[in-house]
């Protein structure tokens, strides 16, 4: 057998039900990988030892009782820790929560993956709240989640600790949340398999907010069917999630191997020339493969261009994210981490009108892209256009989190799955994106897996160097700023509350004003005075 931090979901899974792998030595095997690597990984925030062994031995006993629950029965995952947990804290990687008492309840979705007999090892290291400005400033209470294959590359934000976790074994599978692409960009830097299922279609319930419309729960996995077995058991309505989606759930395991012949899928290639040439030829060897399996390849376009849905996407994320945290940042900004503080600044600049023209537009967004979606069975695009940038550069570092195409399904609220398309000349990850019809993530699965049991990669392994290189700080001083300018950004704040601030703080307000009138402009106006505004963007089931 071997070592048992390197199997995947589904390998364990067969083994302990099969009574060939005892869930005890897996969570040792696991905890002692947690020893080995991460002082220097960084993956975890909490390490919940005793929590877990006593766990597994309570799932041995039971799996030799004849109780075995199914393929998570005694598998080891960790979460991102904005996530709930009875009687643990949730810290969400700020000092904002650094002293919080423990929560009284846990997210639906841990509940469903404990209930179907996971064992939860521990929190996973994130950015602040899960959110940000693209940029790693190195002063949260926490350092840094590495990257696996290089430690001294970025591992994509925000589910930091979930792709690294995942990609070096010292977790079997990771939850994370995507926001404008939190699940898959760690996913596309890590080397992963990560999903962000249909919006509605896992709960988000007892998991800390980043912005209410655009959030979405789910997994990074090592392989697809590893997907197929934890989506089954997190999706399914939930009373305590407003947004919580009654689409019945489907067996993902079923026909997730019967190939793609006859499938359409659709390839977007009109994104611009941003995409990294060795991303950009690996979709093409996917598109390739596929065909060769049976697939109908079709070129298309998305319904608007991709400035477009990043635009609405900015401007909603600012203005809910901001409305979420408006009470610590008028109050206690000077806890937050810089990253987190300029992306609240940017939302305290957001105007009301731009807000709803951008949820004017999403809506008109996510009825096009769905019939483009109809004329399909699955898109192949790009997810991140870049491979992981190094953190001795920090000037490259935001282009990650920005240069993508993931938000495009945030604002649409389609499933999109981000998948391991081999590796750079360099030995780091590349990355496609599968997308498909709301609430059909079991083709996306399809399509997913046909690929790769087409391709070699799953067997390739990182392996964290012994030691990690000292990131560099990147520069934060404020651009020059007009005195006329900054005067007017200092009213601007008093008039709304905001005192006793920094020159450096002016000046960044002074051109966040400048740089969120610009992005509300550019969403395109809704001419009918009689078009209402609504969070409400998924059409109706049929």
């Amino acid at each position: 057998m071997s070592e048992l931090h390197t199997l995947s979901v589904a390998e364990a899974g067969r083994l302990i039900g099969a009574r060939r792998l005892s869930p005890v030595a897996l969570v040792a095997a696991m905890l002692d990988r947690i020893e080995a690597v991460d002082g220097r990984l960084h993956s975890y925030i909490a390490v919940l030892a005793d929590r877990a062994r006593a766990a597994a031995r309570d799932a041995e006993a039971e799996i030799m009782a004849g109780g075995w629950r199914g393929p998570l029965h005694g598998i080891p995952f960790g979460i991102k820790d904005n996530y709930h947990v009875a009687g643990l804290p949730t810290t969400g990687g700020s000092r904002l929560m650094q002293a919080a008492p423990p929560e009284p309840e846990t997210a639906t979705v841990v509940a469903r993956l404990e209930w179907a007999g996971a064992i939860l090892l521990g929190k996973l290291n994130t950015w602040e709240y899960g959110t940000g400005d693209g940029q790693v400033y190195h002063d949260l209470p926490d350092p840094v989640a590495r990257n696996p294959w290089d430690l001294a590359r970025f591992t994509g934000g925000s589910s930091t600790g979930a792709g690294a976790a995942v990609a070096a074994g010292t977790a079997l599978f990771a939850l994370g949340s995507d926001t404008g692409g939190s699940i898959r960009l760690p996913a596309a830097a890590c080397g992963l398999q990560g999903l962000k299922p249909t919006f509605g279609r896992t709960s988000r319930a007892a998991c800390l907010p980043n912005c209410w419309s655009l959030d979405h729960t789910g997994a990074l996995t090592w392989t697809v069917e590893d997907q197929a077995i934890v989506l089954g058991a997190m999706a399914g309505y939930d009373a305590r999630d407003p947004s919580s989606a009654t689409a019945p759930v489907p067996d993902y395991r079923q026909g997730l191997h019967a190939g793609v012949r006859g499938l359409v899928i659709g390839i977007v290639r009109d994104l611009g020339d941003g995409v990294d040439p060795a991303n950009r030829d690996a979709i093409e060897d996917a598109a390739a493969r596929l065909t060769a399996s049976g697939a109908i390849l079709r070129e298309v376009s998305l319904p608007a261009g991709l400035s477009t849905y990043q635009a609405v996407a900015r401007i909603i994320n600012w203005a809910e994210s901001f409305s979420i945290h408006e009470e610590d940042f008028v109050a206690r900004r000077h806890l937050m981490g810089r990253a987190l503080r300029t992306k609240m600044s940017a939302g305290f600049c957001v105007r009301a009108v731009d807000y709803l023209a951008a949820l004017r537009e999403r809506r008109r967004l996510a009825r096009a892209t769905d019939a483009l979606m109809r004329t399909v069975d699955a898109l192949i695009l790009p997810g991140a256009f870049h491979v992981a940038p190094s953190l001795r550069e920090p000037e490259t570092v935001p282009a990650f989190t920005h240069d993508t195409a993931c938000s495009v399904f945030n604002v649409t609220g389609h499933p999109a799955l981000s998948l391991c398309t081999g590796f750079d000349a360099g030995g780091l990850p590349l990355n496609a994106q599968i997308a498909g019809r709301y609430f059909d993530e079991a083709t996306v699965l399809r399509v997913a897996q046909a690929y790769e049991a087409a391709t070699p990669w799953r067997a390739r392994k990182a392996d964290p160097a012994p030691h990690a290189p000292e990131p560099i700080m990147p520069d934060t001083t404020p651009n020059q700023v007009p005195p006329e300018r900054l005067a007017e950004a200092e009213r601007y704040a008093t008039r709304y509350g905001l005192t006793a601030l920094a020159p450096a703080e002016v000046a960044e307000l002074a051109l966040l004003l400048d740089r969120t009138a610009a992005a509300g402009l550019a969403i395109p106006r809704q001419p009918s005075k009689e078009d209402e505004p609504a969070h409400v963007f998924r059409v109706p089931l049929r």
